[in-house]
């Protein structure tokens, strides 16, 4: 862990800040336009006429075709500026969000989602690749900070303001709020980024499948890639459950849900950025390991709740949801040291498709342990869910420890 010595902070200059700050936008953009379909649901449904099981689809397709895009396009990911690579696959985005907010009925709609999952789940890989162009590692930890604030950002500010706008001017209305603020971003992206092209004259053009061969083959990488759907699985197998679990075994009521989901993504707010400086100053791995801790005490505390007072669920959500980031920041800032910058793209593409397939079988596998026996009863084994991401928290520990020791190494040589 010799990578992990305290250093000084070097402050980022004003093109840093604003790829930052488009970077987050970005983000934002796409985790709301993820998340904001399944509040959508009560509205959604009776509009387009669906059931239960077509709506699930709807909400899966995106995550499905995200993974499988990010695999297709990892071929391709190191042959191009990645700025070109950006603004394609985000113009895609915008198309897919805009075929959904256009949506008259359920399979108009359900292709709509796989065109936005095709191009928005690149993304994520395309922006993690540009920070490690465009940063030093000493750095990446405060910078995947403020990147990762879009998600708590999404949850505090467009949710609501997307569950408003809905019952204002119909479910359509979020997707088309985000297709416009979408295009802004993007006429700023072209109007004042640079190009990110550096790692083309560092390595030979090979074709696309050779590409992707290399870096599905490389040992170092198949492990962070193991690593990195071990991360995803702990938080997906708790996700989807979890206000079933506030509301039926807490026994909070449905009205005060929207103030645990606010005190949680105000603190993530605040506590991104600082998890981010912690990183880099004091040690990346020695924060994923306090966060690890963090992460496994609150969630064997919360899952085996029973009916809990409303202020100490909010703490305990604050406190477990500050581990979720000490945990996300760091490891994200670690992998991103890990692949040469020839293969940077291809080696984000390949991990971010690994996170949406590990999620999506986490949720599955979830959705097998839990049982609910009636509408409004109380979920059972519900800790056991708790202890698989116990379980998957300790062997990430371990994991983590040996891509910090390669981390170290590869800095060192």
């Amino acid at each position: 862990m010799k990578n992990d010595k305290k250093i000084d902070i070097v402050p980022f200059n004003s093109y840093q800040k604003f790829i930052i700050a488009i970077l987050a936008f970005l983000q934002f953009t796409i985790i709301l336009d993820f998340m904001v379909l399944s509040p959508l649901g009560a509205v959604l449904m009776p509009a387009l006429q669906i059931g239960p099981a077509q709506f699930g689809l709807v909400v899966s397709a995106y995550a499905f075709s995200a993974g499988i895009s990010g695999i297709l396009a990892a071929g391709f990911a190191d042959r191009f500026d990645r700025k070109k690579m950006l603004l394609f696959f985000y113009a895609g985005f915008i198309l897919g969000t805009l075929l959904c907010g256009l949506a008259p009925n359920y399979h108009f709609l359900l292709v709509a989602r796989m065109v936005t999952g095709i191009f928005g789940g690149v993304i994520g890989s395309i922006v993690g690749a540009i920070t490690t162009d465009l940063f030093p590692f000493e750095m990446r930890g405060r910078v995947m900070g403020f990147v990762q604030t879009a998600f708590a950002a999404s949850q505090i500010l467009g949710l609501p303001a997307g569950l408003y706008f809905a019952n204002l001017w119909g479910w359509n209305a979020p997707f088309l709020i985000i297709v416009l603020i979408g295009l802004l971003a993007g006429i700023v992206i072209v109007w004042k980024m640079k190009p990110v092209d550096s790692h083309l004259s560092l390595e030979a053009p090979t074709t696309a499948f050779h590409h992707l061969k290399t870096t599905v083959t490389n040992r170092t990488y198949l492990f962070a890639f193991a690593s990195t759907a071990l991360l995803s699985i702990g938080g997906f197998m708790m996700m989807p459950f979890s206000s079933a679990f506030t509301v039926n075994n807490m026994k909070i009521s449905l009205g005060n849900l929207p103030m645990i989901y606010l005190a949680t993504g105000i603190s993530s707010i605040f506590l991104g950025p600082i998890i981010g400086r912690l990183s880099d100053t004091v040690g990346k791995y020695k924060v994923f390991v306090v966060g690890s801790l963090i992460s496994a005490t609150t969630v064997f505390i919360y899952t085996n709740l029973g009916e809990t007072a409303l202020v100490p669920v909010l703490i305990l959500n604050v406190v477990m949801f500050s581990g979720i980031f000490s945990r996300m920041i760091p490891s994200v800032a670690l992998m991103s040291a890990i692949p040469s910058p020839a293969s940077r793209g291809s080696f984000m593409a390949i991990s971010a498709s690994l996170q949406q397939i590990a999620g999506g079988f986490a949720a599955v596998l979830a959705g097998y342990i839990v049982v609910q026996n009636g509408k409004d009863a109380p979920l059972e084994h519900f800790d056991r869910v708790g202890y698989v991401m116990i379980g998957t928290v300790s062997i990430s520990l371990v994991m983590m420890y040996f891509i910090n020791k390669k981390v170290s190494q590869k800095k060192l040589s």
